[in-house]
């Protein structure tokens, strides 16, 4: 029963350090807009198949007091184990 569960919380986790390294590669090129940075994201998640949970419009982003642009990121997936069982796992990021 644990593999099970292993199995299908794993393409979850793997799509969470995609989105995570798509994030940090787009906050450390330092887009100069809001919609620059969304535009990136959008492209990436052509390249990466795994990215389905999240979309631009989804993304926080925002400067720092460094003039940096830090992007956050969160969604809530749930994942049906079993019967009336579900797993529900909270995934947050930041580019900090």
């Amino acid at each position: 029963m644990l593999a099970v569960v292993a199995m299908k919380v794993f393409p979850t986790v793997l799509e969470y350090y995609t989105v995570k390294s798509v994030v940090n590669r787009i906050a450390s090129g330092n887009p100069p807009t809001v919609p620059a940075a969304r535009a990136e994201f959008d492209r990436a998640t052509i390249t990466e198949y795994s990215i389905q949970s999240i979309k631009s419009g989804d993304l926080v982003i925002s400067k720092d007091g460094n003039d940096k642009v830090v992007i956050e990121f969160g969604w809530d997936k749930e994942i049906d184990l079993f019967g009336p069982v579900y797993l529900v796992i909270k995934y947050r990021g930041s580019s900090r």
